[in-house]
């Protein structure tokens, strides 16, 4: 949640933020109005308060037709302070029900408009032309059931659509990308961490998940669990209520999990193979540093990003992500989108959010300063959505009889090997 003090001091800048995002900015207004509502009913209720503990003294002292009246008096100011405290705790509950509401501010940087109106900052690599070399490009799922790699067929079988099996060397792949990416995050100075994929409603909420993006969280109603979409929930829950030394800081972790999206709203988007899923494992990035700190963390974890990509030896891009296509908890967010040949455009692949405190606040993780306490910033990047990565690997690796040269870096988890070969027939 955002500091409700920028929201008193500054609220053109809230509603600016919101306008941006194209979210409600007469939210912005309602939210002003129960802050003031709590601010006022929690003045009224401690006079009340500090009245009726003068009066209580009084009625000890007191005797006859006196005693009497102090006692009414104080039966109808007990009333009171009950209505007040009750007005109080509604006033409360509504400022923060409409606070949970409210995404957190943009960055004055962020380019304004919707999923299309990213600015491109970088590009890396270079694309192939399929074309000089001799040969048409298949995409990933034609060459991955070749390869005897991937299997939807048999995943719909089992589960439904936008299931998939990876089958021999596809599983081999994935763990190949898995250790290598975690030696990248331990060699960059994170700590690993399996993390769970079933949080409570609080972890869930606290990290921004059960507003706009609810609709693709997958809630197990009989135990109040929510499936985790990325690591991102259990690692920014990690130190949920504690407060940390300012001298700890960075605190800095690579989680790895299965992750489960509902994918609503992507009816008839990436149908084919396994682009777009609806469980797969990543690889994420997370720190909680002090909030001057934030930026520069940001900048950190886009390179861990790029350099992570570049091993691979992908052509991608980098974008700034507009203010619509942010999600509620980043400020700023670059996602890294890799070439992919058969679609002839850059797909995302990673992204990298700056949540400033808006997480901390909601999860109460607090740092000391000194005698200061004050909430920290989070950050959270994505180091490598195995699904996606495949894909792009597939692609961009292959040759013109099937098979799919083996990124260099990726060959010591695959036993040394070079090429990623069609089974025989």
């Amino acid at each position: 949640m955002i500091d409700l003090r920028l929201l008193r001091e500054d609220p053109d800048r809230v509603r600016a933020s919101q306008r941006a995002r194209g979210e409600d900015v007469a939210l912005v207004d309602a939210l002003l109005s129960a802050d003031e509502r709590r601010r006022s009913s929690g003045v009224r209720f401690d006079e009340l308060r500090s009245e009726q503990k003068a009066l209580g003294k009084l009625i000890p002292k007191a005797a006859g037709d006196e005693k009497a009246q102090l006692l009414e008096k104080a039966g109808r100011l007990a009333a009171d302070v009950k209505a007040a405290d009750a007005e109080q705790h509604e006033a409360e509950e509504e400022a923060k029900r409409l606070l949970l509401q409210l995404g957190n501010v943009v960055h004055p940087d962020v380019p304004v408009g919707g999923e299309e109106d990213f600015v491109v900052l970088e590009t890396h690599g270079t694309i192939r032309d399929f074309g000089a070399e001799g040969f048409e490009p298949k995409d990933h799922l034609e060459l991955g059931e070749a390869l005897g790699a991937i299997d939807v067929e048999r995943g719909a079988k089992v589960s439904g659509s936008r299931f998939y099996y990876l089958t021999g060397i596809g599983a081999l792949l994935e763990l190949a990308l898995v250790n290598a990416a975690m030696a990248q995050a331990v060699e960059a100075g994170f700590t690993p961490m399996l993390t769970p994929a079933l949080v409570r409603p609080r972890a869930m909420e606290g990290t921004g998940f059960l507003g706009q993006a609810a609709e693709n969280v997958y809630h197990l109603e009989k135990d109040d669990f929510y499936l985790v979409g990325t690591s991102e929930v259990p690692l920014a829950a990690y130190h949920m209520d504690e407060i940390i030394d300012a001298e700890r800081l960075p605190l800095r972790y690579a989680g790895f999990s299965p992750c489960f999206r509902r994918e609503a709203g992507t009816y008839g988007k990436d149908t084919r193979g396994i682009f777009r899923v609806h469980q797969f494992d990543k690889v994420e990035m997370f720190s909680f540093v002090a909030p001057e700190d934030a930026e520069d963390e940001h900048r950190r974890l886009l390179e861990r990003e790029k350099q992570w990509l570049t091993s691979l030896e992908l052509p991608f891009q980098v974008i700034d992500v507009a203010t619509g296509d942010l999600g509620a908890s980043a400020s700023r967010k670059y996602d890294c989108e890799a070439w992919i040949p058969t679609q002839g455009k850059y797909r995302e692949l990673t992204s990298a959010s700056n949540c400033d405190g808006f997480q901390a606040r909601r999860l109460s993780v607090r740092m000391r300063d000194g005698k200061k306490v004050q909430p920290l910033a989070t950050l959270n990047g994505t180091l490598c959505a195995v699904p996606r990565t495949i894909v792009a690997i597939l692609e961009n690796h292959q040759l013109a009889d099937g098979s799919v040269r083996v990124p260099e870096i990726l060959r010591p988890y695959l036993g040394g090997r070079e090429l990623l070969e069609p089974e025989a027939k």
